[in-house]
């Protein structure tokens, strides 16, 4: 390679490395409007009408097989990139694609609920965080509910939403939430998404792989003294979900909560039996709270990563001056 050719590359490397840079301080400045704000101040949240409209559109072309899920997926990602054009901002991008206040503040509302004996306030409440049918489920049953969702949703409504904002600014975050919503609307293995939804169950399962593993790195960071039991737990039992990135999520918090979830679920009125996942106790009222401190803890040494990492280096700007700034963004939330 030529003199210029290797100048012209190096420009083009650093030019690349500032645009990544940049996309993990947007990331982590949007999960801290997250961590400090919730849900946006604004309504209709633009995800609940991202919703509707898939909805509408499965309303058009619903049909009982694979090539028409494909298309629906497909389509609704396309709308989600749309919008995060619109969007612009990275940071804005990844504010709207996270929900870790607002799932942190639904388990401590069933919490309050339980705590005042009021069990059917607390089923009321749950379908805000699960999926499965909650008539019928005990004190016992809805907290095992309410920590399954804490860590679940610490990938779907934190981990994944930053790193796709990372890899892709507002369009890799939004399209993200756009998977996740089809997924959560359509990814359901019954009579009526058995064909349409496969397509976006996969999109979903391909876009955690990396978020789900990561969330279990970021569990044992935030609760150091658990990290081996955390690590047990996910290599004996993560396959004992039928996700194969949900069972790594909760395999973590079990064995960072020292409790033991999974078992019997009921989903459109039909019970899975699921083999359990952990090698603690069985998990009671006060450990939602502390599931809720460590989405939270997660949440924290997330954003300390991506502002360290996103953080100019020179030797003007050394590593603990680095440590120093990120420390105190975080601190202040």
């Amino acid at each position: 390679m030529s003199e210029k050719g290797m100048e012209d590359h190096a420009v083009s490397s650093s030019t690349e490395i500032k645009v990544w840079k940049r996309r993990l301080l947007c990331a982590a400045g949007g999960l801290l409007l997250d961590h400090m704000l919730g849900e946006p101040p604004f309504t209709p949240h633009p995800v609940a009408c991202y919703g509707r409209l898939t909805r509408a559109l499965e309303g058009l072309w619903w049909s009982d097989n694979r090539f028409m899920g494909a298309l629906h997926a497909a389509c609704g990602v396309f709308v989600a990139a749309l919008a995060a054009k619109a969007v612009g901002s990275a940071t804005l991008g990844t504010y709207l694609a996270c929900a870790g206040k607002a799932l942190r503040q639904e388990a401590l509302e069933v919490a309050a609920l339980l705590e005042r004996g009021d069990l059917q306030g607390a089923r009321a409440r749950l379908p805000a965080l699960v999926g499965r049918d909650v008539q019928d489920l005990d004190e016992s049953q809805c907290i095992r509910a309410v920590i399954e969702s804490l860590a679940e949703n610490t990938v779907d409504a934190l981990v994944a939403p930053c790193l796709w904002a990372a890899a892709g600014g507002a369009t890799g975050a939004l399209a993200y939430r756009g998977i996740n919503t089809l997924d959560a609307q359509v990814g359901y293995k019954d009579e009526r998404y058995r064909s349409f939804g496969w397509a976006s169950a996969r999109l979903d399962d391909v876009a955690n792989i990396v978020p789900a593993r990561l969330t279990m790195i970021l569990v044992m960071a935030a609760r150091p003294l658990r990290a081996l039991a955390v690590l047990r737990s996910v290599r004996l039992h993560w396959r004992n979900h039928p996700s194969p990135n949900a069972g790594v999520a909760e395999a973590a918090f079990a064995g960072a909560l020292e409790v033991r979830l999974g078992g019997p679920s009921t989903y459109r009125l039909k019970v899975e039996e699921r083999p359990f996942i952990g090698l603690g106790r069985q998990p009671e009222l006060c450990d939602i709270y502390a599931g809720v401190r460590l989405c939270s803890d997660v949440q924290v040494v997330l954003g300390a990563i991506l502002t360290l990492a996103g953080l100019p280096y020179s030797k003007e700007n050394r590593l603990s001056g680095s440590i120093g700034r990120a420390g105190m963004i975080w601190s202040a939330s």
